[in-house]
């Protein structure tokens, strides 16, 4: 008799205090972002997007009446500190999932940490192949680099019908980047135009002096740029001193605002495939009210990471009021991992009117997504910010 009531005694211990974990607070979800690095001008409009999605969803009753609140952890630009950020979130903050982290190589890294914890992940900016394929706690609301990058080729070759050598430059330290370039380059291949040169270079370079000497020696019509902001920003800049005049496609990585100051004048004309438009939707209530937030502060139109993070946050939110509606019952009366697991049940039911509209994560936890964009960069004069115009 004494076995059983020994052996069963855990058991009650470790519900209560997991659900002391929750009882009484704010339901914490975890933003794992990078705000330091190379990587923090993406990180930065990612943390802006999760502050605006808590303010905009405690306002309006948060989880059936229970706020949440964000628990941010600095990511960094490396495995490291994606892991640490990861670890922390997990064990320390007991979140009931995590928003994060903002590159694809640390997501291959960290991710499988969150999946045997079984605690869901939604990644916002990470687009690399393979992503939702870490494990049956990962998703993702940014589309697969497969499905948007495509659409700037197509773009520049209505603008510019003659282009027939392409030259491609991407990090290769990264693996956001390595995949995207492999998408672009079996697009180009498709479309029929030639691959002249294919430059490789880390994002921790400044110097791409022997990158834009090969561009220049390939006598190319089309220069595809796969980087983060500062190196890509970079890079820009530097095929455009040196003497290149033809159209630049950037990818994902360019696809912010922080990178105008960065390559200045030189940004002028770059394309950019997107997967959110401020104003693509005047019907979309809830992001002409994300877009209202954003403006209102920083006088300019929200970003595409800013409006993704604030999505992957509306899916969890959305998420918890379906846990909630399922077991009858509060989130913080129930045990931390028996949310965790319903959450990430949930988080793959149904469909999100989000601001980049109509979205829905299947079984694997990939995002499906009605509509994308093509954008050209217009400089204002003071050669230090600018805008994305939308190509129609």
């Amino acid at each position: 008799m004494k076995r059983v009531l020994f052996a069963a005694l855990p058991v009650v211990m470790f519900a209560t205090v997991a659900q002391a974990d929750l009882v009484g607070k704010p339901i914490p979800i975890g933003i794992a972002v990078a705000q330091t690095s190379n990587v923090a001008l993406l990180g930065e409009e990612e943390v802006i997007g999760a502050r605006v999605a808590e303010k905009y969803f405690n306002a309006h009753g948060g989880v059936n009446g229970t706020p949440i609140k964000l628990i941010f952890q600095d990511t960094g630009g490396d495995e490291a500190g994606a892991i640490n950020s990861f670890q922390n979130l997990i064990n320390r903050d007991k979140v009931v999932g995590i928003v994060g982290p903002t590159l694809s190589q640390q997501a291959f890294s960290a991710d499988p940490i969150a999946d045997r914890a079984k605690v869901p992940v939604i990644g916002p900016s990470n687009t690399a192949k393979g992503i939702p394929q870490i494990g049956e706690y990962v998703g993702r609301v940014s589309a697969p680099v497969a499905v948007v990058a495509p659409n700037a080729l197509k773009q520049v070759l209505k603008e510019h019908p003659g282009i027939k050598k392409v030259a491609v430059l991407y990090a290769q330290n990264d693996a956001f980047n390595t995949s995207e370039s492999g998408t672009f380059q079996e697009t180009v291949k498709k479309m029929g135009l030639q691959i002249a040169t294919i430059q490789k270079f880390q994002t921790t370079d400044t110097d791409f002096t022997t990158q834009v000497t090969a561009v220049l020696g390939a006598k190319v019509d089309l220069a595809i740029v796969s980087g983060l902001s500062a190196d890509g920003g970079n890079l820009v800049k530097q095929l455009r001193q040196l003497g290149y005049k033809g159209p630049i496609i950037g990818g994902n990585g360019l696809n912010t605002a922080n990178i105008f100051p960065v390559c200045g004048q030189y940004c002028e004309g770059i394309i950019i495939a997107q997967a959110y438009s401020p104003s693509a939707d005047p019907k979309n209530a809830i992001n002409k009210a994300m877009v209202k937030e954003y403006r209102d502060k920083y006088k300019k139109d929200p970003p595409q990471f800013m409006a993704q993070t604030f999505t992957a946050v509306q899916v969890f939110v959305e998420a918890l009021k379906k846990v909630e509606g399922v077991n009858k019952k509060k989130i913080t009366q129930m045990d931390l991992a028996k949310v965790r697991v319903d959450l990430n049940k949930q988080i793959r039911t149904g469909t999100y009117l989000t601001p980049i509209g109509k979205i829905s994560l299947d079984k694997e936890g990939e995002i499906h997504q009605e509509n994308f964009y093509v954008a050209k960069i217009k400089m204002n004069p003071d050669n230090k910010t600018g805008r994305y115009d939308y190509v129609k």
